[in-house]
C-alpha cells in the first residue's frame, strides 16, 4: 500500500513538472511594458543576490513577486553596445558600436526597425527617460538648435535624456529635439579636444573647486563641483543638477504613464544610477554602509519603488509587464575618488563571478534580470540562459508583431521563458567586451584579444580577461573562472571558435533557429 502511494505521488510530481514546462502561453493582449535599465549595477548589488551594506527592498519585492533570472546577460560589458543591442536586437559589433563621446552621431540605421518603433506599430505610446548614450544628430551637433535625428526618430514619442553620460559634456538634458531650458542669449558649446574661450573651469587646473578628485581623463569642465570628460561653455540656464535626476526622471516617467494609462504604453526608464560620478541626492546619503556607491544603489531602488507605486495607484499594475535589469556589470573606481573600493564592508558587487564592467569574464555581462507581471508570471527563480538582445523578438511576439526584414538579426523569441512558461533558455550567447566570449551551456570560451588594451582600461580595478591566449572555463565546476582548461579540450575549443566565427560572419536568425535552436 505504501509503495502504491509513493508511486502515485512520484507520478503526480512528474506530471505537474511536465505541465509547467509545457504550459501553453495564455496572456492578456498588449500589456503596458516598463523596462527599467540601471547603469553599472552588478549581479550582487541587490538584496536577493546577497548584497551587504545596502538594502534594496523594492527591487527585492519585484523579484519575490516575479521571476529572478540567475543566468541572464547584457550583450556587452559596456554601456553603448548593450543599449544598442537592447533596442536594435542586434549585436553591437555589427554597427561598430563602442563607448561614444557626447559629440557622436546617432548610431542606429534608420532604415531598420527598433524595439520602440516595433511597439509603436503595435499601437503603443512610447517614451524614454534617463540616460541615452546612443548618439544624436549627424555629427557636429549645434546644441542651440533642433537636434535630429535622435530618440524620436527611432520610435519614441517622447524623450527626456542625458545625451551621453553623467561624466561627459554636455551637462544638459535634451527633451525631444531641443536642449531643455536653454536661454538663446547664452548658447551652449562643447568640445572634446580643446578648451573653450570663456568656458567653465577645468578640474585639471582647479582641484580646489572639486567636491571629489578625478583622474586626468575626467578632469575637464567642472559642473556641480565635479569635473567631466570634455569642455563646456555657456548654457547656464540648461545646466543639469545631477542630484535632482532621481526626482526629475521618475516624475517624468510617472507623468507619461498617467497620460497614457488608458492605452498600451512602453516606458524605457534608463536610470543613470549607479554610474559615476556618484552624486546621490541628500535624501539617500547615509542610506548604506558603502558611501556614495551604496547610496546610489538605494537611490535607484527608490525610483523602482515609486514607479511600482504609481502603477498601483493608477490601477494598471496587473496589466503591466515590468522588466528590471542592468546595462553591464559593476565597477568600483571608474575615474573618481569616491572611495567605493574601500567601503565594501564584505559586499560583493559581482556576486560569485569574476570581473565586472569592461570585462570578458562572466560578471561583465551577467546582471540582475527580473520579470514581473501580476497574475501572469508566477513567482520563482530561473537558471535559463538569457540575453537582453532577445527582448526585441520576444516582445514582438507578445504584441503580435512580425519582425521587419533586416531588423533584429540576433534576437530570438524567448517569450515563453521570459514569462516563466518554459525553463528552456538559449543554448549559447555572445558576450562582447574588448574581445568576444561565447557561452555554450556551462562552457565559457574567451577569444584572444584582437587589439591592444586601451591605456585608460589598464588603470581600472577589474579583471578584464583580456589576453593573447585562448581561454576556456567550465562554469559548472569553476564559477569564478579561475582554471583555464583550454589545453585539456582542444576539440571543444575548435568547435566554439567555429561557432563564434559563424555568428560574426552571418547574423541570420532564421538559419540559427533552424539548425540549432529548433525554434520556441
Amino acid at each position: 500500500m505504501k509503495k502504491s502511494i509513493l508511486w502515485f505521488l512520484t507520478c503526480l510530481v512528474v506530471i505537474t513538472s511536465c505541465q509547467k514546462k509545457n504550459k501553453k502561453l495564455t496572456i492578456p493582449s498588449k500589456p503596458n511594458i516598463v523596462l527599467i535599465y540601471t547603469d553599472d549595477l552588478g549581479y550582487g548589488d541587490i538584496g536577493v543576490h546577497g548584497a551587504k551594506g545596502v538594502k534594496t527592498p523594492n527591487i527585492d519585492k519585484l523579484a519575490e513577486n516575479g521571476i529572478d533570472f540567475t543566468d541572464a546577460h547584457s550583450s556587452a560589458a559596456t554601456c553603448t553596445p548593450s543599449r544598442f543591442s537592447l533596442l536594435a536586437g542586434s549585436y553591437a559589433f555589427r554597427r561598430n558600436a563602442a563607448i561614444l563621446p557626447g559629440t557622436a552621431p546617432l548610431i542606429f540605421d534608420l532604415n531598420k526597425g527598433t524595439l520602440p518603433s516595433m511597439l509603436k506599430r503595435a499601437g503603443y505610446k512610447t517614451s524614454v527617460v534617463g540616460k541615452w548614450h546612443l548618439g544624436m544628430g549627424r555629427g557636429n551637433v549645434n546644441w542651440n538648435k533642433e537636434i535630429t535625428p535622435g530618440p524620436l526618430e527611432v520610435g519614441f514619442d517622447y524623450s527626456l535624456v542625458i545625451p551621453a553620460t553623467p561624466d561627459r559634456v554636455p551637462t544638459a538634458l535634451v527633451e525631444n529635439h531641443r536642449v531643455k531650458g536653454l536661454d538663446p542669449d547664452d548658447p551652449l558649446s562643447i568640445s572634446y579636444d580643446h578648451q573653450l574661450k570663456g568656458g567653465y573651469p577645468i578640474g585639471l587646473n582647479h582641484p580646489n573647486k572639486l567636491v571629489m578628485m578625478a583622474d586626468s581623463q575626467h578632469s575637464g569642465a567642472i559642473i556641480n563641483g565635479v569635473s567631466r570628460i570634455g569642455y563646456e561653455a555657456g548654457g547656464k540656464s540648461a545646466m543639469w543638477d545631477i542630484k535632482q535626476f532621481p526626482f526629475e526622471f521618475t516624475n517624468q516617467a510617472i507623468d507619461f504613464m498617467e497620460r497614457n494609462k488608458d492605452q498600451p504604453f512602453f516606458l524605457y526608464f534608463a536610470s543613470n544610477d549607479i554610474h559615476v560620478p556618484r552624486m546621490p541626492n541628500q535624501k539617500f546619503r547615509g542610506k548604506s554602509m558603502m558611501g556614495r556607491r551604496g547610496d546610489s544603489i538605494a537611490e535607484a531602488d527608490w525610483c523602482v519603488g515609486k514607479i511600482i507605486e504609481a502603477l498601483k495607484d493608477m490601477g494598471i499594475a496587473k496589466n503591466t509587464l515590468i522588466i528590471f535589469t542592468s546595462d553591464n556589470g559593476p565597477i568600483l573606481n571608474d575615474g573618481y575618488g569616491d572611495e567605493a573600493k574601500y567601503l565594501l564592508n564584505g559586499h560583493k558587487p559581482s556576486g560569485p563571478y569574476n570581473g565586472g564592467k569592461y570585462s570578458a569574464f562572466e560578471a561583465g555581462t551577467r546582471v540582475p534580470f527580473i520579470v514581473s507581471w501580476p497574475g501572469v508570471v508566477e513567482p520563482g527563480k530561473s537558471d535559463a540562459l538569457m540575453s537582453q538582445v532577445d527582448l526585441y523578438a520576444s516582445l514582438a511576439h507578445l504584441t503580435g508583431q512580425t519582425l521587419q526584414p533586416g531588423s533584429a538579426p540576433d534576437s530570438f523569441n524567448m517569450l515563453n521563458t521570459l514569462l516563466g512558461k518554459s525553463d528552456k533558455g538559449r543554448k549559447y550567447l555572445l558576450e562582447q567586451a574588448f574581445t568576444m566570449a561565447l557561452r555554450d551551456d556551462n562552457w565559457k570560451y574567451i577569444a584572444p584579444q584582437e587589439n591592444p588594451t586601451p591605456e585608460w582600461l589598464k588603470n581600472k580595478d577589474v579583471a578584464t580577461g583580456l589576453t593573447d591566449t585562448v581561454q576556456l572555463y567550465n562554469l559548472k565546476d569553476d564559477v569564478g573562472e579561475q582554471q583555464n582548461v583550454a589545453n585539456q579540450h582542444p576539440d571543444l575549443v575548435k568547435k566554439l571558435q567555429q561557432k563564434l566565427r559563424k555568428i560574426r560572419e552571418q547574423p541570420t536568425r532564421e538559419r540559427v533557429l533552424q539548425q540549432e535552436h529548433g525554434g520556441q
